[in-house]
């Protein structure tokens, strides 16, 4: 960071969600909006300019990149900006990627302004924040640690909730039909069931999966 000014990209597809954050986080005396990026690619692009402390990315873009993948690639780079996930969506699908893929905040964007920025600075540091109920939802994984699906099974279990056959899933994640049904086979042990259905409908009502 320069001093004790903290300077940000705000990377979300949506030019009035966009605007609104920028409004928010300028209103505070330490945050400097310095740029946005309306895709995934283009926030990987910009945070690599090395002028940016903090990415404030949202998690779904239309068409190409995830927030997941791009926070995954912007992380991985040497002396790179921390970044917080501000998104609408809060299941486990969602929470986990990101939080893998080196995201140091996980925000809900009903958060409260003083929240937000309270957040950023915390990440500017490197120390994580999480929303309420993310904190809480990781606890109760933690605590049924049987029922927890790995980041490859939840995308398998995604597939079939989408309607897509064994092959077409292979194809779309370029694993083979085998793998693929043993992925299904692990998750209906933890998950305790016996059929597709029954397989999204539970990871459904645990907050696995996003329908």
């Amino acid at each position: 960071m320069t001093g004790t000014m903290i300077r940000l990209l705000i990377a979300d597809d949506h030019p009035i969600v966009r605007a609104g954050l920028r409004a928010v986080l300028e209103t505070e005396p330490d945050l400097t909006v310095v740029a946005e990026a309306a895709t995934a690619e283009q926030a990987i692009t910009r945070a690599a300019d090395g002028d940016i402390d903090v990415v404030l990315m949202d998690l779904q873009f239309k068409g190409g990149m995830t927030g997941a993948e791009a926070t995954a690639a912007i992380t991985a780079r040497p002396g790179a900006p921390r970044v917080v996930i501000v998104t609408t969506y809060d299941t486990d699908a969602d929470t986990l990627p990101a939080i893998a893929a080196g995201a140091t905040a996980y925000l809900l964007k009903d958060a409260p302004p003083e929240e937000l920025a309270n957040a950023v600075r915390t990440a500017a540091t490197g120390r994580t924040t999480l929303a309420p109920a993310i904190a809480d939802r990781l606890m109760d994984r933690l605590r049924q640690p049987d029922t927890a699906l790995t980041r490859r099974e939840t995308e398998v279990l995604t597939l079939v909730a989408e309607g897509l056959s064994n092959q077409a899933i292979g194809a779309r994640l370029h694993l083979t039909e085998g793998t693929v049904k043993s992925h299904l086979a692990r998750i209906y042990i933890k998950l305790g069931v016996d059929s597709r259905t029954a397989a999204v409908a539970t990871a459904t009502n645990l907050g696995l999966i996003r329908r």
